[in-house]
């Protein structure tokens, strides 16, 4: 396993995390199982959220596990978010230190390791974060901070008052959808994959020392399904199939290699239910796609060069 600092956290994260969203199709047993594989292949990240989901939050499976296997808490760097709620965003003091109190209270633990904004909220007032994070952060109940799905004018307005470093911004990437890639390979071109959809985020995460992490690394969009046998991506699953040949790997974990490769240093979360399949992608990190690679599996994703 590769392991890199998150922002300039100090924190050391396994390239591959354990993301949690799928968690509530099983109970506390099997995520106790999913935990100790992710051990086992040296993934030592978990990515969680109020959220996941609404009738048993994957929380409180979580919780239920550190019940059982308390010495699994100092082994994970744990992650979770807030903001979402039923129909709208809610990012005001208010909401920020009641759901990390009640993220705390259903996973068991005294502190979080990394809290996240989970979605940009139209209404966030940047003074009520501040005064949320520095009250989390000062009561020792959230270490580190960061946010999910924004772009860098919304960070820059988050930190004209909050004092702590955003050290990871989570979005959707795949080889499928990485619109953030297209519009820096497409630079003033006139087709679609020139628009800039998210501000040029990953320059920006490079230029300041932020890290990224990539949510559906094998889907082709939110509700699209994986492109993994898809039918509508034969040439892709070709050039995968014999990646994965050659590294002696699955396509699944050529496809996060894909990811692992870029120079932003992107940390692909893995939202698996099954302990085989996190193995199997768990071995993106011993994949180094080369450069001619690495723009074969971009073209044959459909994508193209100007």
């Amino acid at each position: 396993m590769q392991y890199s600092e998150i922002g300039k956290s100090g924190i050391k994260a396994s390239r591959i995390a354990l993301g949690l969203m799928r968690s509530s199709l099983f109970g506390s047993e099997e995520m106790r199982t999913l935990l100790e594989t992710a051990l086992e292949e040296g993934i030592n990240f978990v990515d969680n959220a109020d959220i996941y989901a609404w009738k048993t939050p994957s929380e409180i499976l979580f919780g239920e596990v550190m019940d059982s296997a308390p010495y699994l808490r100092d082994k994970f760097i744990i992650q979770t978010k807030c903001g979402i709620c039923r129909g709208y965003y809610d990012s005001s003091y208010e909401h920020i230190i009641e759901s990390a109190e009640q993220s705390l209270r259903r996973m068991k633990l005294d502190s979080i390791d990394i809290l996240l904004l989970h979605r940009p909220d139209a209404l966030t007032e940047p003074e009520e974060v501040a005064r949320a994070f520095d009250e989390l952060q000062s009561s020792g109940k959230v270490r580190h901070f960061g946010v999910s799905n924004m772009n860098p004018g919304q960070i820059e307005n988050l930190k004209r008052f909050v004092k702590q470093d955003i050290i990871t911004d989570q979005v959707e990437m795949s080889l499928a959808h990485a619109p953030a890639i297209d519009a820096g390979i497409h630079v003033n071109m006139m087709e679609d994959a020139s628009l800039m959809r998210d501000g040029s985020l990953l320059d920006y995460a490079q230029c300041k020392g932020m890290g990224i992490q990539a949510w559906s690394i094998l889907q082709i969009s939110l509700h699209g399904g994986s492109f993994l046998e898809n039918p509508e991506y034969p040439e892709l699953n070709a050039v995968l199939e014999r990646l994965a040949e050659k590294y002696s790997a699955t396509k699944a974990a050529v496809a996060a290699a894909w990811l692992l490769r870029h120079p932003a240093k992107i940390q692909a979360i893995a939202g698996t239910t099954n302990p085989q399949h996190l193995r199997e992608i768990a071995k993106a990190a011993d994949i180094c796609l080369t450069r001619p690679e690495w723009y074969e599996l971009y073209l044959a994703s459909g994508k193209t060069l100007p």
